[in-house]
């Protein structure tokens, strides 16, 4: 028998210290940039997004691959094509430490999808701090606030 999976993902991380760093200028690419990463590992991205500090991807895993293999992959590539284009990028200070990661029913994926398109307005109401933290209590994972965004 061959293995079938449908583990639908949202994971997501910010820039070191939270500092702004996607502009309307910059995001696209980005976005685009780390949806082809995932396709190179054979997962498939519904949404890439964020806003200012940080990115959500929204996607189905691959049963090939682990997370953490892939959340860092990604990570240390769009670093390398954030380099690659400095100007664009000039205040991308890095990509913090760790992730956030939440899994949902395949039932759910319509409303992640627009909540990730909604990111700017949903930030004029809270910070990507309490954001996280929301995610993290809803889902009661336990945490160090002190460790968020390092």
């Amino acid at each position: 028998m061959s293995t079938y999976t449908q583990i639908l993902y949202q994971v997501v991380f910010g820039s070191k210290n939270c500092i702004n760093f996607l502009t309307g200028s910059n995001q696209d690419e980005l976005y685009r940039y780390i949806a082809g990463i995932l396709q190179k590992k054979k997962c498939f991205p519904y949404i890439i997004g964020g806003y200012k500090n940080h990115i959500h991807m929204v996607f189905s895993l691959h049963s090939s691959v682990g997370l953490s293999d892939l959340v860092r992959d990604v990570k240390k590539a769009s670093v390398e094509m954030m380099l690659g284009n400095k100007s664009k990028y000039l205040r991308f200070p890095g990509w913090q430490t760790g992730y956030g990661a939440f899994t949902y029913s395949l039932k759910s994926k319509d409303a992640l999808i627009s909540y990730v398109e909604g990111q700017e307005e949903h930030h004029r109401k809270i910070s990507f701090m309490e954001e996280l933290i929301n995610f993290l209590e809803e889902y009661n994972v336990d945490y160090n606030k002190k460790y968020l965004f390092v």
